[in-house]
């Protein structure tokens, strides 16, 4: 006689728990995992630049002379001459950075998540960008804050509105270079004015750069830590420049609020892996990262251009683009009878995807908005694609 299982139990979520929601990203890249979809939807980089050869070999070096203490715990701030290379790498004349600065990260978005926990209560007013990116949207909702969306034009966040709404804010988040999903840059007069603004409010400011080094260019902007290291929280990632399979990140801030932080990830996962920084230091360590950005740069500069000749080609007047200077996105505006959420089923069912732009709101969404990835598809497969979603759009004009 088989035994009876006792009944299932019924589980009673936290109030927290209960308003958490899927990333739309995730979800709409279980349906690009299909071969024939031609995918503009997920912020992924392009596994042609990951050095797997060069990590292979720091592998073996790492374990080889010090295997030992790379597989043992270790301290929750990071491996020591990772975070004096980042220090070194961040610092400038007149703003020198130091390696107590920095906190080591399991990946970037676990900055956004610690950042939440230490500076916000619930009911807490976070300013964020209109767009912003939404990973920090899902990571900050969870302390339940009060979003307030600075206005926003081609040139990105407008400084000069955030006075009218800081009055009691906690932070504000943005996103500088190449943003996610927009890929608009925030030129250097805007960046000064915005950490001026910041200062004179008392506000902290979070400077978001995972795409800076992604300038097809060459040149990025100056940083808005090395204007204010006082006041600005910098949050840099190994995701974009390596790979973001290693989960590697960092915050760098006042050593007052880095030792918070510190607290906060003991809380969560004692430490960063040891394997992995003392891997991901052994590959950059001699300078492989000045000859291995610019041939990300090349590549993503040519399929950027691809996609924006394309979409000059095939998509109506009616509609506008984003003309990114680096980074991953371009962020279209369609005619504003035009939802880009059935949109999506429609190219779905055409074998193509992207992600609508409503998700990237923190209030208002404009349904009539979508981002374009563009890093990780053949021209020819950028070309096909993007003739697709024109013939669906004028279809609706």
């Amino acid at each position: 006689m088989k035994p009876e299982h006792p009944a299932p139990i019924e589980w009673h979520f936290s109030q927290r728990a209960q308003q958490l929601q899927s990333s739309v990203i995730r979800e709409i890249l279980k349906v690009t995992m299909r071969p024939e979809i031609i995918s503009f939807a997920g912020g992924l980089p392009s596994p042609e630049t990951f050095p797997v050869e060069r990590m292979r070999i720091a592998h073996d070096a790492v374990l080889s002379r010090q295997g030992k203490t790379a597989l043992q715990y270790g301290t929750s701030d990071g491996y020591a001459p990772l975070r004096e290379w980042i220090a070194d790498s961040l610092s400038l004349e007149g703003s020198r950075i130091m390696p107590e600065q920095v906190l080591m990260l399991s990946g970037s978005q676990q900055g956004l998540d610690l950042l939440g926990k230490v500076l916000i209560d619930e009911g807490s007013k976070v300013l964020v960008e209109t767009p912003s990116y939404l990973g920090a949207l899902q990571a900050f909702s969870v302390y339940r804050p009060e979003f307030v969306s600075i206005p926003t034009d081609e040139g990105g966040l407008i400084p000069e509105a955030v006075p009218e709404i800081a009055q009691g804010a906690r932070l504000l988040y943005a996103l500088p270079n190449f943003q996610n999903p927009t890929g608009r840059t925030l030129s250097v007069e805007r960046r000064s004015a915005l950490v001026h603004t910041c200062a004179s409010l008392g506000l902290p400011l979070i400077e978001d750069d995972p795409y800076g080094a992604l300038s097809y260019r060459g040149n990025p902007l100056p940083k808005m830590l090395n204007m204010n290291p006082g006041g600005v929280i910098y949050m840099g990632s190994f995701s974009k420049v390596l790979t973001p399979g290693i989960r590697l990140g960092y915050v760098v801030a006042p050593t007052t609020l880095i030792r918070k932080l510190e607290q906060a990830k003991q809380a969560a996962d004692l430490h960063t892996a040891q394997l992995t920084q003392m891997v991901v230091y052994e590959v950059i360590k001699d300078g492989f990262l000045d000859s291995h950005i610019p041939t990300i740069r090349s590549l993503y500069a040519e399929q950027c251009q691809v996609m924006l000749e394309a979409l000059e080609e095939f998509f109506p007047q009616e509609a506008s683009w984003t003309r990114p200077e680096g980074g991953m996105f371009i962020w279209v505006t369609l005619p504003s009878h035009i939802d880009s959420l059935t949109l999506l089923d429609e190219a779905i069912a055409q074998n193509v995807a992207f992600v609508p732009g409503a998700p990237f709101y923190a209030n208002t969404p404009a349904l009539n908005t979508l981002r374009l990835s563009f890093v990780t598809v053949p021209p020819e497969k950028i070309r096909e694609g993007i003739a697709r979603l024109g013939k669906l759009i004028a279809a609706k004009l």
